[in-house]
C-alpha cells in the first residue's frame, strides 16, 4: 500500500470551507495515471491537482475528477500555486509556468504581507453556437423556458475547458433549478464532454458584475462545481464579446458563485479587448484548511 498526504486548500475564497476546494498532492511524480485517478476518487473533490517536474515549464499539473483527467482547472491551479507560495517552495518567483493537457501557462503571484493573489491566464476564447433544444435544455436545469435571457446568445464557450453558457433573467431562477447532469451528453451532442453553466447580470453582491451555477458533465462524476474558474473565464470573455458594447480595452470583472450552496466564492477576471482578439485571465485567493492521508494499493 502506498500513503500519501492530501493537502485541502479552498480557492476563491479567503475563508475555510468557502470557495471550492481543491485537494493538492506535492510528490506527483511518485504515482502512476492509474493511481492518480483512485486518488482523486477516493478524496471525492470536484478536482485533484498533481504536481509534477515538466521539461517545458517550471511545473506539470495533472487535474483529476473522481472520474476521469481534466484539461484544465482553474481553482486547482490558484489552489496549487498558493500552496507552493505559502510553504516556501517557489523562493521569490513571481511568475511562473505551469505546463497542462490544454497548454503551457503563465501564472503570477502578487504577495503582500500575508496575502496572495494568484492569476493565471487563460487559453484563447473560442464560442460555438448552441444548436440543441431549448426546451430539453430548460427542463435539463429544472426551470422554465421564460427563465432564460432570450437578449443574449446560448453558446458553448472555452478558455480552456469547454462548457455552455445559459443566460439567465435573473436570481430567482437559480435557486429553482435542479440539474439532471445524465441527460447533458444527448443534448450538448457538439460538446457532449461540455459541462452547463447558467449565469445572470443580476448579483448577490453589490461589487459583483455577474453570477453564476456550473452543473458538471456527468463523466467528472460530480453534479455541481461550486466556484469555477475557467468557467469564470469564458464568462468575462463572453461579457466582452457580447454584452458591454463600449468594451474598455482592459477590464476586471468580478464573478461570483457558490452562494446556493453556502460556498460564496469570486473570481476576478481580468478581460483585454483589442479589435476582434480578447485576452483572458483568472485571479483568486485561496486558504489552506487541513491535511489528510489517502491510501492506494501498489501498481
Amino acid at each position: 500500500m502506498k500513503t500519501l498526504t492530501i493537502y485541502h486548500y479552498d480557492a476563491f475564497t479567503r475563508e475555510p470551507n468557502k470557495g471550492n476546494p481543491a485537494g493538492i498532492i506535492l510528490n506527483g511524480n511518485d504515482f502512476t495515471e492509474d493511481e492518480m485517478q483512485t486518488i482523486a476518487f477516493k478524496v471525492g473533490f470536484n478536482e485533484v491537482a498533481f504536481l509534477l517536474k515538466s521539461d517545458t515549464a517550471d511545473l506539470k499539473i495533472r487535474y483529476f475528477s473522481p472520474k476521469r483527467e481534466m484539461d484544465l482547472c482553474g481553482h486547482a491551479t490558484i489552489s496549487a500555486l498558493y500552496a507552493l507560495k505559502t510553504r516556501g517552495l517557489l523562493d521569490k518567483k513571481e511568475l511562473v509556468t505551469i505546463e497542462t493537457k490544454a497548454g503551457i501557462l503563465s501564472v503570477s503571484l502578487n504577495s503582500s504581507g500575508t496575502d496572495t493573489l494568484v492569476t493565471m491566464s487563460q487559453a484563447t476564447p473560442r464560442f460555438k453556437p448552441f444548436k440543441g433544444s431549448l426546451k430539453t435544455l430548460t427542463h435539463t436545469m429544472g426551470i422554465k423556458e421564460s427563465d432564460i435571457d432570450h437578449t443574449l446568445p446560448i453558446l458553448y464557450g472555452s478558455t480552456g475547458t469547454w462548457t455552455l453558457l445559459v443566460p439567465i433573467n435573473g436570481l430567482g431562477a437559480f435557486k429553482k433549478m435542479k440539474p439532471v447532469n445524465k441527460d447533458f451528453p444527448a443534448l450538448l451532442s457538439d460538446y457532449p464532454d461540455a459541462s452547463v453553466h447558467p449565469f445572470c447580470l443580476e448579483t448577490v453582491h453589490s461589487s459583483s458584475d455577474m453570477h453564476g451555477r456550473h452543473f458538471s458533465s456527468p463523466g467528472t462524476g460530480s453534479v455541481e462545481d461550486s466556484v469555477t474558474g475557467t468557467a469564470s473565464g469564458v464568462m468575462g470573455a463572453y461579457y466582452a464579446q457580447f454584452i458591454s458594447e463600449n468594451f474598455e480595452n482592459t477590464k476586471r470583472i468580478i464573478v461570483e458563485q457558490g452562494q446556493e450552496m453556502g460556498k460564496d466564492g469570486r473570481v476576478y477576471v481580468g478581460v483585454s479587448k483589442n479589435n476582434e482578439h480578447i485576452a483572458v485571465s483568472i485571479s483568486g485567493h485561496a486558504v489552506y484548511v487541513k491535511s489528510f492521508e489517502v491510501t492506494v494499493d501498489k501498481n
